[in-house]
């Protein structure tokens, strides 16, 4: 018996021993940041966060960044510097970027690496162009994350001064020149060589300093959700511009050529798409009523038949909503094209001219289908009309009324008014009868 219960202790402990060193082996778990810093890629990485402690040993993520919101850049930073597990930023492929706050997200990391053929800063904010307080506002700005900057900088010991100059001057820096002057930490063409890099690296977390042993770790890869990749797509300022304009179109569209459904449907939904991804985004509400407005405008010139120069000032309110939409507080660093706004304001405009004119000249032809066709045409009265009779009209007998109610004899010429159900509403044809 005894025998027997050693026989089990040793087999117990053969078996556990691989499941044991499996649990034992660090864990690093790579997530991926991908387009515009904003309130979805703030919501995923501090979800990630406070998620990840006792589940990885630490957190790489892979970035690759046009910029975005100082609001969202604040809080990501926040999150990498009161972090439970180490935070490594980085920039990668070949061909990433961490512009504008992405320059801060890598600054702020416990570890900074980049892949060769990236680069990083370009993080000076970008205002509204103008004299006076545009200016000023854009000096203090400045200032601010100027002094952001150097914080970050001095809390993981890189060079300040050049991580300054990424926002005063518009510094950019390949990677080699980053490395050089010590504004990361070291290059990683792939995930194995920077894995190499991190082991045996001290970092120092609010709990004191921890060293990486990552000596047979396991990679753990985590994708962003579906919703959120959605989210993030349509949270992007030229997509959330273009929602917004498309879904009111359609929806004018819709009512300047009622009966169907499709074109307010999808109008609606467009700009709610776009409503939200404003939502996402520091806009202006002045930009989105001059865009309204601007719309607005170029209908009723159509309507009142003008000669275009409403057309022109429609446009113009269009263009300048469009340049102001997205200058408000908290969008410093958000990048988007002037170029692609405007091109998409004269794309649009055009073609709203064009089928808003195509649709308001369908609406006054003439009908040439159905009974609507017979209004207008000559009628002949085969029984009398007191007030009701019966005429012979397009070929046909048709059950009839006089328009004001007198009495019209047979074989008399008449002209149809209206249709009322299968009666046609007619009167005297004075100029057939003389």
């Amino acid at each position: 018996m005894k025998r027997l219960v050693c026989l089990s202790v040793m087999l117990l402990a053969i078996f556990a021993l691989p499941a044991a060193a499996a649990q034992d082996n660090p864990v690093v778990l790579v997530v991926p940041l991908d387009g515009t810093v904003g309130t979805v890629m703030e919501n995923y990485v501090t979800d990630i966060l406070k998620r990840v402690p006792g589940e990885a040993s630490v957190v790489v993520f892979r970035l690759d960044t046009p910029g975005g919101l100082v609001t969202s850049m604040t809080e990501i930073t926040r999150q990498i510097i009161e972090s439970e597990v180490p935070v490594v930023m980085w920039v990668s492929p070949s061909g990433a970027r961490a512009a504008s706050a992405g320059a801060f997200l890598v600054v702020s990391a416990h570890v900074a690496a980049m892949a060769p053929g990236t680069r990083i800063g370009a993080a000076h904010p970008v205002l509204a162009s103008g004299e006076g307080g545009d200016e000023i506002m854009q000096r203090k700005v400045a200032s601010d994350l100027s002094a952001q900057m150097r914080s970050l900088s001095s809390i993981r010991k890189r060079n300040a001064k050049v991580a300054e100059k990424m926002v005063t001057e518009s510094l950019s820096l390949t990677a080699e020149e980053a490395l050089r002057e010590k504004v990361i930490d070291f290059m990683a063409a792939d995930e194995k060589s920077l894995l190499a890099a991190l082991d045996g690296r001290t970092v120092k977390l609010d709990g004191g300093e921890v060293t990486l042993n990552l000596s047979g770790c396991r990679v753990v890869y985590e994708e962003m959700p579906t919703r959120l990749k959605i989210l993030e797509f349509v949270s992007r300022p030229d997509i959330a511009y273009l929602l917004l304009v498309l879904g009111i179109y359609a929806i004018i569209f819709e009512v300047l050529s009622p009966g169907g459904f499709v074109m307010g449907t999808a109008g609606a939904i467009m700009v709610l798409l776009g409503a939200y991804g404003l939502r996402m985004l520091p806009f202006n509400w002045a930009g989105v009523i001059l865009l309204v407005a601007g719309i607005v405008v170029m209908i009723v010139d159509l309507l009142v038949g003008g000669i275009g120069i409403l057309t022109a000032f429609g446009a113009a309110a269009l263009v300048v909503g469009s340049l102001i939409i997205y200058r408000a507080p908290g969008g410093e660093l958000l990048r988007f094209s002037f170029t692609f706004l405007i091109g998409a304001i004269v794309a649009l405009s055009a073609f709203f001219v064009v089928a808003a004119w195509a649709v308001l000249r369908a609406m006054k032809r003439k009908v040439t289908s159905g009974r609507e066709e017979l209004v207008g045409m000559p009628a002949k009265v085969i029984q009398d009309l007191n007030p009701e009779g019966t005429v012979f009209c397009h070929g046909e007998y048709w059950k009839a009324r006089s328009l004001d109610g007198s009495f019209i004899g047979r074989d008399e010429p008449v002209v149809v008014e209206s249709v009322d159900g299968f009666v046609l509403v007619v009167k005297r044809d004075d100029k057939r009868g003389n």
